[in-house]
Order: structure tokens, then sequence, then C-alpha cells
């Protein structure tokens, strides 16, 4: 079935790094879907690897049919999508300290027919394609568009319901409108939930956005945020085990 799907995209490259949400129509190609992940991860479409996770980190399927498209999978909004790229997994070598270092000028790499840049750009893939790549950062720039438009209906101190595919509905106070310093580019929703069923305080890496409790805090993307004159949910610590 067609459609748009919001999906948390990982890689490999940064294990530590926040996933960054992103909406996908079902009906790219894998291929496609690869060249729009450039954009996202800076990997290469020749050379990455998906996997896909539900929202419980369970591992669903390999995407390894670039002529297939999205649909063809079991894909539903919420689910991970991570990125192995082995081009740029080539630098995560262990301690080198004690190698002598080849240094070779971009002028003189450049002139390599042997080099993985030589076979991008030989065959227009990937970053090479300049009008794959206009259309892809064309389409980044609508969608970050939509999403300041979304954004600027959220006024902080407003109430609001967080409502996350596959995820309980949560009430919550908005307490931040903008970027994370963890985040290139995009724009969070931070909230004080009601109850202890968020992930931080406020804080992101050191970061201070708002201060809140410890668990009650979170940030979410726009589109998941419906704001509302929403009651205070209540919650009574006799009430748990």
């Amino acid at each position: 079935m067609s459609g748009l799907v919001s999906l948390s995209v990982t890689r490999s490259a940064a294990e530590d790094a926040a996933p960054v949400e992103r909406r996908f129509d079902t009906d790219l190609t894998i291929q496609q879907l690869k060249m729009k992940l450039e954009l996202v991860t800076g990997g290469n479409s020749a050379t990455m690897q998906l996997e896909l996770y539900d929202a419980n980190n369970k591992f669903i399927s390999k995407l390894d049919n670039n002529d297939v498209q999205l649909s063809t999978y079991p894909i539903i909004s919420g689910m991970r999508l991570h990125v192995i790229d082995k081009f740029l997994m080539l630098n995560e070598f262990s301690d080198t300290s004690n190698v002598e270092k080849f240094t070779l000028s971009e002028e003189e790499y450049n002139k390599k027919s042997d080099t993985v840049k030589a076979f991008l750009l030989k065959n227009k893939l990937g970053r090479y394609n300049e009008e794959e790549m206009k259309q892809l950062k064309e389409q980044q720039e609508l969608e970050e568009k939509e999403e300041l438009g979304l954004a600027a209906l959220i006024n902080i101190g407003t109430r609001c319901e967080v409502r996350v595919p596959n995820q309980p509905c949560r009430r919550a106070t908005v307490m931040y409108n903008g970027p994370l310093e963890v985040n290139k580019g995009g724009t969070w929703i931070g909230v004080k939930y009601d109850e202890p069923l968020g992930k931080n305080d406020g804080s992101v890496n050191g970061k201070r956005y708002f201060t809140c409790p410890p668990k009650y805090g979170g940030f979410v993307k726009p589109v998941y945020i419906t704001v509302g004159d929403f009651s205070v949910d209540e919650y009574d610590l006799e009430d748990e085990i």
C-alpha cells in the first residue's frame, strides 16, 4: 500500500547520535530511498545497506533489493531504519597512531581512476548525480518548510498530546520549540509529560533546553504534537507496583 511513513533513521558510523526522523513515500524503490538517505546520513547510496527494526528495536528485515518498492516490505510509521555504510566505516579502524601516514593531495586523488569517487563520478551515482541531488535537496527543503509551519502553531506553555505511532498517547506541556545541537537542522518540540514517561529532564547530551524532573522530559517532531485544552493527567505513585 502506497503512502507516507515516518521512520527514525540511525547509522552505523554514528551509533551514539540521536535518530533523525524523516517521512518517506512507500512508492520509492530501495535505490531511490538510498539516494534520499545520502542527505540524511552523508553516506553513499552505492555502498549502503539498510536494515528495518520495529518500535521495540526488534529486527524485521534487510532492505536488500534495490529494484523493489519500499511498500514491498512490512513497514509502518514508528519503525527504525538503520543505515550501514561500508564506505564510511572504512575510517573506523582501531589504533593507527603508530602507522606512518600516507597523504595524497585532493588534486592527485582526483586524477586516480581506481577510487570510489571515480566510480561514482563515472556512473553518476549518489551525490555526483546532479539532477537527483537537486531533486532531493528541493524535497528536503519542502519538508523542512512544512515542519517549520507546523512548529509555528505550537506555542511554549500550551497543553498538548504527543501521538507517536505505535506508542501510547501522552499528555504534556510544551516547554521548548526549536533546533537541538545534536541534530543538524530540523525543529523539535520539547515537552514536560504529566507522568514520568519521558527520557530526560529537559537536557540532551549535557545541553539544557528546559527544566523538569527526570523522566518527565522529551523531544518530538512537530508532526506528532496536537495542541488543545487538555486537562492534566494526575499521576498517583500509589498506583505503581
